[in-house]
């Protein structure tokens, strides 16, 4: 839903308390807007909480790409970053806090909720701190921004002080809280508020169907991966599994996405002769039309906060192979709605790929439980809900003071 400047709204900084206001909410969203899961969960929330009558403010370097028709709630904020000789990199955080604080200052927003970590949690204290009292600060944790920036010592400390300064904090899974709470030092409460999918637009699609675009017979099998091709999500084991099962059940797989290791998805296709069988279909934006397409969804990750492509694939009513790892194991049930197996064990892997599409009765029993448990465990308004429960009792309390300021 596109969004520009629709600016109006007074110069008041001081915080909304009247119970009647907490109606209509004004929402500053910090995210990237980039494929991924942080920027893609950050949008389609803004987007629910609009069609709810909420106002929703998207703060950021581009427009969000999942932001693709007007809608009379939303607005879009870019931020505009000088490049002066005198910097070697940009300082895009300071232009983002002052962004957020232009912004939230002109439209008194009440609550300011930032998506993944760094940089977008210590931007918005900042611009909570010259805002005063008028804001309340969320953000929530998403996966990488904990697990691999909490390892990098030049990130870690104002990570962690940053997230201490915010109001409330979530995550997307009880793993990434516990992995949270355990390597970093958080005095604040942490909430599980899982990840989403809109039910109504992740569900198996007969007639956006692909196969016969892809040339693959109504006797073979059409599996899937979809990520950001990052060595975290271990590319060369969703060829290792491939390779095994299209061996014992005639197969052919799509490759959904693009990253860094792309290069090593390409050579692995030719180096087992799969190449008339592997179809690289790059990045996508209607991906439950694939999904649709799909008999099995692979994804063999090391790590893997949540899964949301996972979840798309089951709303999809598509079993999903997997690690048992991260938050995986919250949202793919194992023997239920596909097969978990320990990181890098491809043989066990193989194995339960190719009994589930072996076994037409087993098969349609998963398909349909993974409909079933993505919708009633994941769906948006479940989720958003429960974001909205979270703003309205910020709201309703005295803000919060870090210990920096007592």
């Amino acid at each position: 839903m596109i969004r520009s400047t629709g600016l109006s709204s007074s110069d008041s900084q001081q915080p909304i308390r009247d119970p009647q206001a907490l109606s209509r909410l004004k929402i500053g969203m910090v995210c990237y807007p980039s494929y991924g899961g942080s920027g893609v969960v950050a949008t389609e929330l803004g987007i629910h909480l609009a069609d709810l009558g909420h106002e929703i403010h998207f703060i950021t370097y581009d427009k969000p790409f999942r932001l693709m028709a007007f809608h009379e709630n939303i607005f879009f904020h870019e931020v505009d970053v000088s490049n002066y000789p005198v910097f070697k990199y940009p300082p895009y955080i300071l232009a983002l806090a002052n962004k957020i604080y232009e912004v939230a200052r002109r439209e008194n927003l009440q609550i300011l909720h930032a998506h993944y970590a760094v940089p977008h949690t210590m931007a918005v204290h900042m611009a909570a701190q010259m805002l005063g009292s008028q804001v309340r600060t969320v953000t929530t944790l998403h996966g990488t921004d904990v697990t691999i920036m909490s390892e990098d010592q030049s990130l870690r400390d104002v990570t962690e002080f940053s997230l201490n300064q915010m109001d409330a904090l979530t995550a997307v899974s009880d793993d990434l809280k516990q992995y949270t709470l355990k390597t970093l030092n958080i005095a604040r409460p942490i909430q599980k508020i899982y990840n989403f999918i809109n039910a109504s637009q992740y569900s198996r699609q007969q007639a956006l169907c692909s196969r016969s675009r892809l040339k693959v017979p109504v006797e073979e099998k059409l599996l899937i991966h979809i990520s950001n091709f990052r060595p975290v999500k271990r590319i060369q084991d969703v060829l290792e599994i491939f390779r095994g099962v299209n061996a014992r059940c005639p197969s052919h797989l799509m490759l959904v996405g693009d990253g860094p290791e792309m290069r090593t998805a390409y050579d692995l296709t030719d180096r087992f002769g799969l190449r008339d069988r592997v179809h690289f279909m790059g990045k996508q934006d209607n991906v439950a039309a694939l999904l649709s397409c799909s008999d099995l969804f692979l994804l063999p990750s090391e790590k893997e906060s949540f899964g949301l492509a996972a979840l798309e694939a089951m709303a999809c009513e598509v079993p999903v192979i997997a690690s048992r790892t991260g938050g995986i194991p919250e949202v793919v049930e194992d023997g239920i709605c596909g097969a978990l197996s320990e990181v890098g064990d491809t043989e066990k892997m193989i194995e339960d790929a190719v009994s589930i599409l072996s076994d037409s009765v087993r098969y349609n029993e998963m398909a349909s439980a993974a409909r079933i448990r993505a919708i009633s465990l994941f769906e948006e308004k479940t989720i958003a809900s429960q974001y909205v429960a979270l703003y309205e009792r910020l709201l309703s309390e005295p803000r919060h003071t870090p210990a920096s300021e007592r």
